[in-house]
């Protein structure tokens, strides 16, 4: 099911979008990992809902712009906990996720109290890993379903 407050545009202007259920996804692959994994999970989510990070700031005459993040895909436990913060990408390496990326999941997981876990989707699966922290598995896990805690990561 879809909770609140997820938006039905994604805000990445590059790619190739593609639109579904009222959706529009980055990439293929993002759609494909909502198709695939997320719309029949049996878990409430969001797609695409966006966070403020930090609030603008006014330092004397400059204004500091905030810093937002949209993850890709929020799921939530039967209690409505966020179980899973989803960000779909095409390595786990650099050119997948840059430096700029990197700083918005670890203030995503100051702000919300949950690391993301970037999303590598394959044929009959998908490779998850932990993003933002000090502690996380080498090798990252692969699953079909979206049962497991972000705990079994570390």
């Amino acid at each position: 099911m879809i909770r609140n407050g997820g938006s039905p545009t994604a805000m990445n202007k590059r790619g190739t979008k593609v639109h579904l259920d009222g959706y529009v996804f980055d990439s293929r692959k993002e759609a494909d990992f909502y198709e695939r994994f997320i719309k029949s999970c049996g878990y409430d989510y969001d797609v695409h809902p966006r966070y403020q990070l930090t609030r603008q700031t006014i330092i004397g005459p400059a204004k500091i712009a905030a810093i937002a993040y949209t993850p890709d895909f929020i799921v939530y436990d039967k209690d409505g906990n966020i179980m899973h913060v989803y960000d779909v990408k095409n390595s786990f390496g650099d050119y997948g996720i840059d430096r700029a990326v990197r700083l918005r999941f670890k203030l995503f997981a100051l702000n919300e109290g949950i690391p993301v876990e970037a999303v590598v989707i394959r044929k009959y699966d998908f490779k998850v890993k932990l993003q933002g922290t000090t502690k996380s598995k080498k090798e990252p896990l692969v699953t079909s379903n979206v049962n497991y805690s972000w705990t079994d990561l570390i």
